[in-house]
């Protein structure tokens, strides 16, 4: 744990901008970096989280009942399960993450009951969540899945094939299944480059990535007609009195997110 607790965790530094207190020194010099040296940019977190949700709700008023939550990060104010239980009542949901201190607060807060575990795995091993005997016990893969990677491929790199670990989930779900992604998108002002320099030299790994690249991570998937958005304009919430948003800060550009469905 102390290795962990030398760097900054993903994580843990997210969790601290959206006003989570799991974290250590480390995370909070850097989650208070973006918020006093680059003020605004913590809207990379806070939108990019509530997309997260609606998207997840979105898939659960499409029927799925079943979630895999690929980099689940800390506990929050509101939760996938959460909010696709409010439509599905007795979905499924696999929380993945590959930092032991958020399985651990994850299985404390998260599974609240066997339809919900807190798994300790990384999205760069497919093959290793699948045959997870937990993911097997929930998971039907007859039946439409749900995906969620929220941000998470921008911490793969490129010769990791973050193309290939969606292709991978492709192969395998069922017709009607679903997946969302989410990705920093690069962008070439002076505020982008430093947050995606600080980003990347803090992580040591991962990507900012333009529009088509993005994109291209879907694979063969077809694309909802949304398209790729800032996820600040994806699929606004008609309840929230400020969306949608007419103007985007520059850090709001640099979160995007898209919804696919295998036909």
């Amino acid at each position: 744990m102390r290795a962990r607790q030398s760097r900054p965790s993903v994580a843990r530094v997210y969790s601290y901008v959206l006003g989570g207190r799991d974290n250590y020194g480390v995370d909070k010099d850097l989650g208070d970096y973006f918020i006093e040296d680059l003020p605004g940019s913590e809207q990379l977190a806070i939108t990019n989280r509530q997309a997260i949700l609606r998207a997840a709700k979105v898939m659960a008023e499409a029927g799925i009942r079943q979630f895999i939550d690929m980099g689940c990060g800390l506990p929050a104010a509101q939760n996938v399960h959460e909010i696709v239980r409010q439509v599905q009542p007795d979905a499924h949901v696999v929380y993945i993450d590959d930092d032991p201190f958020v399985v651990a607060h994850g299985r404390a807060l998260l599974a609240v009951d066997e339809g919900i575990v807190v798994l300790e795995a990384d999205i760069r091993d497919p093959g290793g969540i699948e045959k997870h005997v937990e993911v097997q016990r929930l998971i039907n893969f007859d039946e439409p899945v749900a995906l969620l990677f929220g941000i998470t491929l921008s911490f793969v790199n490129d010769e990791e094939d973050p193309t290939g670990i969606v292709q991978y989930w492709t192969d395998r779900i069922a017709s009607g299944s679903r997946i969302y992604a989410s990705q920093f998108r690069s962008g070439t002002t002076r505020e982008a480059v430093a947050t995606a320099n600080k980003i990347l030299e803090a992580f040591g790994r991962g990507r900012f990535r333009t529009d088509q690249e993005i994109l291209s991570c879907f694979g063969t998937l077809t694309i909802d007609e949304d398209g790729l958005r800032p996820c600040a304009r994806w699929r606004p919430d008609p309840a929230d009195p400020d969306s949608p948003r007419p103007d985007l800060t520059i850090w709001e550009s640099l979160v995007v997110g898209a919804m696919a469905r295998k036909p």
